[in-house]
C-alpha cells in the first residue's frame, strides 16, 4: 500500500469516525438519563459492544443491571431478551427445540422453534446458577455465533451479545463458571452501590408517578458499521507494546518479576486481543480516533482479572487479583 493509499484510508477513517461520534455520544447521554451513578459501569458496557464482545457484570442485588441491559437494547436499537437461569434451566430452554408437526393431511414434519438466544442482545441473568451443561451450551453460542440442533446449523443475529450477571454474595446452590468459558467473557465489570447524590437521584426518579424512560439513539447497523470501524482504528507502537508487557507479565514467568511468584495462571492471547480492541471501542467512545495508553491502564483490569489467579499461598498471605495488576500497571504508566 503506497502512501496516497494510507491516505486515503486515513481520511475514510476520520470522515467515518466523525459520523458515529455523534450517533455514540447520543446513545451513552441516553443511558445516563435512566442510570444513575454507575458511569463507569455504562462506559465498559458500551466499549464491549462497540468492541464486539460479551460482558459478565458482578453486582449484588439492586443495582440496576437488568435495567441497564434493557436501557442498552432500547438505546442501541437492539432486539433484547432476558433469561433468568435457574439450576432446572435445559440448553433447550435456551438454545430451542425441533418439535413434530402433523399437517391435516396427516403429514408429519420437524419444525424449529428458535429459543431467546435468538436475539442481538442476551441478558443471562444470574449464570452460575444454571449447570454446566446449560452454560455451555449458551456459551459456545458465544464463541461461535451460531448453533446445532438436530445436525442443523442456525446462525445467530448479527450483532450478538451477551451482557450475563452474577451475584458475588450467595454462592450456595450454584456453579461457577469455568476458567475456560470465564475466558468468552471480554470485560468483567464489577457494579458497584451509587455514591449519596446518585442515590439521591434514584430516589426521586424512580419513586415518583412518572420514570424516566429510555429512548433509542442509534440503530443496530449504525452499531455494525461503528464494530467495524473499531477494528480499523490505528494503535501506535507505544500502545502495542503496552498491552504486550501487561499481558505477559500477568502470567507466571519471568515477565511478572517479582510478582509472578504470586501468580498461579494467567491471560493468553485472547487477552491481548481483548485488550486491543477495548482500547480501540473506548478511544472511539471518548470522539477519540487511535488509543493511549492510558486506555490501557484503565481497561486492564476488566479485561485482565477474569483471566488470571494468584497461588494459594499469595491468597493465604492476603493479596488480591486486582492489587496484582495495579502494580504490573504502575510498571507501564
Amino acid at each position: 500500500m503506497n502512501s496516497a493509499d494510507v491516505e486515503k484510508l486515513e481520511d475514510v477513517i476520520v470522515r467515518s469516525a466523525e459520523q458515529l461520534a455523534g450517533s455514540i455520544r447520543a446513545a451513552r447521554q441516553a443511558v445516563s438519563t435512566v442510570i444513575f451513578g454507575q458511569e463507569r459501569v455504562v462506559d465498559n458496557a458500551l466499549v464491549t459492544i462497540l468492541a464486539g464482545g460479551h460482558a459478565l457484570l458482578i453486582g449484588v442485588p439492586g443495582l440496576a443491571k437488568t435495567r441497564l441491559v434493557e436501557t442498552l437494547g432500547i438505546t442501541l436499537g437492539l432486539d433484547a431478551k432476558r433469561v433468568q437461569f435457574t439450576p432446572d434451566l435445559m440448553p433447550s430452554d435456551i438454545l430451542g427445540a425441533e418439535v413434530l408437526d402433523e399437517s391435516t393431511a396427516g403429514k408429519r414434519s420437524f419444525r424449529f422453534i428458535a429459543g431467546p438466544v435468538f436475539a442481538q442482545l442476551l441478558m443471562a441473568d444470574e449464570i452460575n446458577r444454571a449447570s454446566p451443561r446449560t452454560q455451555s451450551a449458551l456459551l459456545q453460542a458465544m464463541q461461535e455465533q451460531h448453533i446445532t440442533v438436530a445436525g442443523a446449523r442456525h446462525d445467530l443475529p448479527v450483532p450478538f451479545h451477551v451482557l450475563a450477571t452474577q451475584n458475588p454474595l450467595e454462592q450456595e446452590g450454584t456453579y461457577p463458571l469455568p476458567e475456560a468459558q470465564l475466558d468468552r467473557f471480554l470485560m468483567e465489570i464489577d457494579v458497584g452501590y451509587p455514591d449519596r447524590d446518585a442515590e439521591r437521584k434514584i430516589l426521586f426518579d424512580t419513586t415518583g408517578a412518572e420514570q424516566t424512560t429510555a429512548k433509542a439513539a442509534m440503530t443496530a447497523d449504525t452499531l455494525i458499521t461503528a464494530q467495524r470501524l473499531v477494528r480499523r482504528l490505528p494503535v501506535g507502537d507505544s500502545v502495542v507494546e503496552a498491552i504486550l508487557t501487561l499481558v505477559r507479565s500477568a502470567r507466571p514467568g519471568e515477565d511478572g518479576g517479582e510478582d509472578a511468584k504470586s501468580i498461579a495462571w494467567g491471560p493468553g492471547p485472547r487477552a491481548s486481543q481483548a485488550l486491543m480492541l477495548a482500547v480501540r471501542a473506548r478511544a472511539l467512545l471518548d470522539g477519540r480516533l487511535a488509543p493511549s495508553i492510558d486506555d490501557v491502564l484503565e481497561l486492564a483490569e476488566p479485561v485482565l482479572k477474569h483471566r488470571m489467579a494468584l497461588t494459594f499461598s499469595a491468597r493465604a498471605e492476603g493479596e488480591t487479583v486486582t492489587g496484582v495488576i495495579g502494580r504490573l500497571k504502575a510498571r507501564i504508566g
